[in-house]
């Protein structure tokens, strides 16, 4: 999906406040850890700008289905252990004591079968009294189709506009990315779709709760979306 704009990705998402993001998964994730350990796994990690912050703090890995962002991310954090894999279905061989999945990327589950099954193979990665956090993509009430979006960036050597059209299909969120680029080396158009499932916030609840976790739910999360907090038992 990232293969063409990922050498743009980080300037798209610039307006992401990613430290203070990250300083207030540490908060949350101090406060819920029961675990004892500093060990951070990031699923989804993309570019790895969240674990430029994280791993200030914890001992950090991350995580990704997509090849292109795993090379910007391990360039921009040298030393740091990145696994190329998808979230429904990895397996690293050990247990960390904070789990994240942010910016929204568990609706690329698609499914609700699939978002089960990503949260199960995050818990199963929790250690014992370890924290899974989970940052959701919209719910199907909230979610807006037939919405025109657009970004806009205006550098000396780089002009991109992008616009997209929000649709949905029962339960899955999807709209094309029209990326419009010009660089002195010349001008493209670049395409990419997106597909997001809609989730239930009492079906993301019942996940956590079938993969083991005690589960609460803050509405405010790091930016206004929400966030899932699992605790795994001791």
């Amino acid at each position: 999906m990232f293969w063409k704009t990922a050498r743009y990705y980080d300037r798209i998402y610039a307006f992401k406040d990613y430290a203070a993001e990250a300083r207030r998964v540490v908060e949350i994730a101090r406060e819920h850890v029961r675990s004892g350990g500093d060990r951070l796994l990031d699923v989804a990690c993309g570019s790895g700008r969240h674990i430029e912050h994280l791993r200030r703090e914890f001992d950090a890995e991350g995580l990704d289905l997509a090849d292109e962002l795993l090379d910007l991310a391990r360039e921009r954090n040298p030393g740091v252990p990145f696994h190329q894999g998808d979230m429904t279905g990895f397996e690293l061989g050990r247990r960390f004591d904070v789990v994240t999945c942010l910016f929204s990327s568990i609706g690329y589950a698609r499914t609700e079968e699939n978002m089960r099954r990503a949260i199960a193979c995050m818990a199963r990665h929790a250690a014992p009294g370890g924290v899974v956090l989970v940052e959701p993509w919209f719910t199907p009430d909230a979610w807006q189709p037939n919405t025109v979006h657009a970004l806009y960036i205006d550098e000396p050597d780089l002009k991109i506009a992008r616009v997209n059209t929000s649709y949905v299909d029962g339960r899955l969120s999807y709209f094309d990315l029209h990326h419009l680029i010009g660089t002195p080396e010349g001008t493209e158009h670049i395409v990419e779709r997106h597909e997001l499932g809609l989730f239930e916030r009492a079906e993301v609840l019942a996940a956590f709760e079938a993969a083991g976790l005690a589960v609460t739910y803050d509405a405010e999360g790091l930016t206004g979306r929400g966030l899932y907090i699992g605790v795994a038992s001791q």
